[in-house]
């Protein structure tokens, strides 16, 4: 009781509310422990679905650029006409 009185009579705090204080302070710890841990889990969990997401995006657009560059070689004619058809408008859209 006369090291309570002491505590109290130092800060101006009583003893109780500095246990409670201590132990909010020790619960809010916690909680951000495990806010921590779930924020984690979670990023983890985004993390792996954008990777699939970045490989599924890289495989196709492997795929289309190998199909193009068939297509070219089966149809040279078309190819360079289609280009330049491209060109031209692009072309007329850009000069205004």
């Amino acid at each position: 009781m006369a090291e309570e009185k002491k505590k109290s009579e130092g800060t101006g705090i009583p003893a109780r509310a500095e246990e409670e204080a201590e132990s909010g302070v020790a619960h809010a710890k916690k909680a951000s422990d495990e806010f921590k841990s779930a924020a984690g889990a979670v990023a983890d969990e985004y993390r792996g679905k954008a990777e699939d997401a970045w490989n599924d995006a890289r495989y196709r657009v492997r795929s289309f650029q190998e199909d193009s560059e068939q297509y070219v070689r089966d149809n040279p004619t078309k190819a360079v006409f289609t280009a330049l058809g491209i060109g031209f408008v692009l072309g007329l859209i850009f000069r205004r």
